[in-house]
C-alpha cells in the first residue's frame, strides 16, 4: 500500500486537496486507494504532483499540465530512486533529466526547475513514518516500500531490501538494487554478490550489466566482459552493454572487437558522437 495521504501531500506541496483528487482523478497519477477508499501516494506521484504545483503558479493552462503531467510520467524511470532527476519545464515541454543528459528548453524561458532530491529531502520525515508502521508485508510489498525509501532514505531503504531477501531469498529486484546501492557505496564485491543472487533466478539484464561494472571497478576485465556479454544475450538492445564491451576490446588491443561493438552501441543509441574512432 502506497503512504502519502490526500491531506499529506497538500501540506507538503502546497496545493489543495481538491487539486489532488482532480489530478488523480484525471489519470495522471497512479494511486492506490486504502480500506476506508482514500487516496494513497508514493514518492513517484509527489514528482510529479510538485510538477504540477509549479506549473499551476506559473499560469500554465490546466490541459497542458495534464498532458505535461502524462509526458513526465512516461519518462521517470521504474525501480529505482528518482534522487539523482532534475524537471525542467518552459511551458511548453517538461522533461525530466540526470547528470547523464543534457535539455534545451525551446522557448529559453524556464517557468519550473527543481532537483527531485530538494523534494526527497521535504518528504523524509513521511517516509520515516511509513516505514516504522507497524505493518505485515509480503516480500513484494517491502520492495515497493524499498523503492519509495530509496529516494528519501537510503539506510531504511537498504533495511527494506533485505528485509525483503529474508522473506523470499531468489526476488531478483532487490538483490539488483541493493547492490547497485552498495556499489554507489563503494562497496563493489559486496554489490557483485548481490548481482550474482539475482543472476541465479534467472536471466536479467540488469544485473548482469551491473554485474559488469562492479567487476570493471574490481579490475577483473576478463570477467566483467563475460558479464556485459550476458547482458546482452537478456536484453540485445543494451546499448550501453555495447558501450562497455567496446572500451574492454580496445584496452586489449582487440580493435576489430572494439569497432563492432561502438558500432552496435551507435546503431542502437543513434549518438554518432560515441561511435569509437
Amino acid at each position: 500500500m502506497k503512504g502519502y495521504t490526500t491531506r499529506d501531500v497538500a501540506s507538503l506541496l502546497g496545493l489543495t486537496e481538491a487539486q489532488i483528487r482532480a489530478y488523480a482523478h484525471a489519470g495522471v497519477l497512479a494511486p492506490e486507494r486504502d480500506a476506508r477508499g482514500a487516496f494513497r501516494f508514493d514518492f513517484q506521484d509527489l514528482v510529479l504532483l510538485r510538477t504540477a504545483a509549479a506549473l499551476t503558479a506559473a499560469r500554465v493552462p490546466a490541459r497542458r499540465i495534464g498532458q505535461a503531467l502524462a509526458q513526465l510520467r512516461a519518462e521517470l524511470p521504474r525501480g529505482r530512486s528518482l534522487t539523482e532527476l532534475r524537471i525542467r519545464a518552459d511551458g511548453e515541454r517538461v522533461v525530466a533529466s540526470d547528470a547523464g543528459r543534457s535539455w534545451d528548453a525551446h522557448s529559453g524561458q524556464l517557468v519550473m526547475d527543481f532537483e527531485v532530491s530538494e523534494l526527497a529531502a521535504q518528504v523524509a520525515p513521511l517516509a520515516r513514518r511509513l516505514a516504522a508502521e507497524p505493518t505485515e508485508r509480503s516480500a513484494q510489498e517491502w520492495f515497493e516500500l524499498g523503492v519509495e525509501l530509496e529516494a528519501v532514505t537510503p539506510a531504511e531503504a537498504r533495511a527494506a531490501y533485505h528485509r525483503v531477501i529474508e522473506l523470499e531469498p531468489g526476488h531478483a529486484d532487490a538483490h539488483v538494487n541493493l547492490g547497485r546501492m552498495l556499489q554507489e557505496d563503494g562497496h563493489a564485491a559486496d554489490a557483485a554478490a548481490h548481482y550474482r543472487q539475482a543472476l541465479l533466478a534467472g536471466e536479467h539484464a540488469v544485473a548482469a550489466f551491473n554485474l559488469g561494472i562492479a567487476l570493471e571497478d574490481l579490475q577483473r576485465p576478463a570477467e566483467a566482459r563475460a558479464a556485459y556479454t550476458r547482458a546482452l544475450a537478456a536484453d540485445p538492445r543494451l546499448a550501453e552493454a555495447h558501450w562497455n564491451l567496446a572500451r574492454l576490446h580496445e584496452k586489449s588491443g582487440d580493435r576489430a572487437g572494439a569497432l563492432r561493438h561502438y558500432r552496435a552501441f551507435r546503431d542502437l543509441s543513434g549518438d554518432p558522437g560515441r561511435a569509437g574512432s
